[in-house]
């Protein structure tokens, strides 16, 4: 959906540390304006005459994305209902009269998108806060509700979260399912089974609930159920990693370098020389060897074998249809002791028939 701006008069800014405060002296003053709250999700709670007529955050679906993303308007349809009134700040009036909703369905919509929106806006006490008088939003009038009342339900849900497992890093922290459940069995309802499927370790709880157009607070609802039920990574877990290299000891019959060979294989050179029989005077004594030597000799006593493998000779180059040499030729195989010539001729004689 696009991203608007609102309609700004001549304005004179007052700042205060305490959203919730400033919101309720606004509306004991009637004034007219926009409450913009800053920090992380942030956003906007606009008041006219006193009377919060809408709130607006980042993490909270406007009504836009909840009536598209239900499938109860096309995107065409908001689309040029949103070019036609947002000007005069008359698109939710528009919608009305062009038939799209009914009085009900808009009123319905817009009081869940700003109980929504509000709790982001309202619920970190610390953030700061600013009034800007004269702002209105681009929807329109369409509900007033008292401030007090959505400080109070603001109040209300921030205990509720709390009540089912206190983290509010679930809240904007991107959403990873867990690898393995904690238990054999897990029941999921339809709405956390929904988020376990397009939780991709990405989409923040803003993110799916635009995606799947549900309201945001109800997203963070679940997740909050789904922490508590060990379906999903707490964010701590996340934030610090402390992954390390692990260094495996190498499991024998490794292979190894190739310019290091394994001491227990001999390394064939070539073949062995011609054993030289010296004279007596020559000969060493066994404590005069070297260990090599030595060592060669016992093999070769114990029988043992080389381990190169035994190539054939190659066999010299000749040209086609060249013979044999005489010693590779041999002597062509005698007659069978059974041949039969007389048979033999019968043979021929018969073939030279039917030729």
């Amino acid at each position: 959906m696009s991203t608007l701006t609102w309609k700004e008069r001549p304005v004179a800014r007052t700042r205060t540390a305490a959203p919730g405060d400033l919101l309720t002296q606004v509306a004991g003053a009637r004034q007219t304006g926009a409450l913009t709250v800053g920090g992380h999700p942030g956003g906007a709670v606009y008041v006219f005459e006193g009377r919060v007529i809408y709130a607006e955050s980042s993490s909270a679906p406007g009504v836009g994305e909840l009536l598209t993303s239900s499938g109860r308007l096309a995107g065409r349809t908001w689309q040029s209902a949103f070019d036609l009134g947002a000007p005069a700040a008359r698109v939710g009036r528009l919608l009305v009269e062009q038939g799209h909703l009914t009085q009900g369905e808009l009123e319905l919509c817009v009081l869940g998108a700003t109980y929504d929106a509000a709790y982001f806006v309202l619920a970190d006490r610390a953030a700061p806060a600013e009034f800007r008088p004269g702002v209105t939003h681009w929807l329109g009038p369409v509900v007033h509700i008292d401030a007090a009342a959505v400080d109070r339900e603001v109040i209300r849900r921030i205990q509720l979260l709390d009540g089912i497992f206190p983290n509010p890093l679930i809240d904007v922290a991107p959403v990873i399912p867990v690898a393995r459940p904690p238990r054999e069995r897990v029941t999921v309802t339809a709405r956390q089974w929904e988020l376990l499927v397009q939780a991709d370790g990405q989409r923040t709880p803003a993110d799916l609930a635009q995606l799947l157009g549900r309201a945001g607070y109800a997203v963070i609802q679940e997740l909050r159920r789904m922490a508590a039920a060990g379906l999903i990574e707490p964010p701590e877990v996340r934030t610090t990693d402390t992954r390390e290299l692990i260094r495996l000891s190498q499991p024998r019959g490794a292979s190894v370098p190739l310019s290091r060979a394994p001491a227990s294989v001999p390394v064939i050179t070539g073949p062995e020389p011609v054993a030289r029989h010296p004279p007596p005077d020559e000969r060493q004594r066994p404590w005069d060897r070297k260990p090599g030597e030595q060592r060669s000799e016992e093999q070769k006593a114990a029988g043992e074998t080389n381990v190169a493998p035994i190539r054939p000779p190659r066999l010299a180059r000749r040209k086609p249809g060249a013979k044999l040499p005489k010693e590779m030729a041999g002597e062509s195989p005698p007659a069978h002791p059974g041949a039969d010539e007389v048979l033999l001729k019968r043979i021929r004689t018969a073939l030279r028939a039917l030729r």
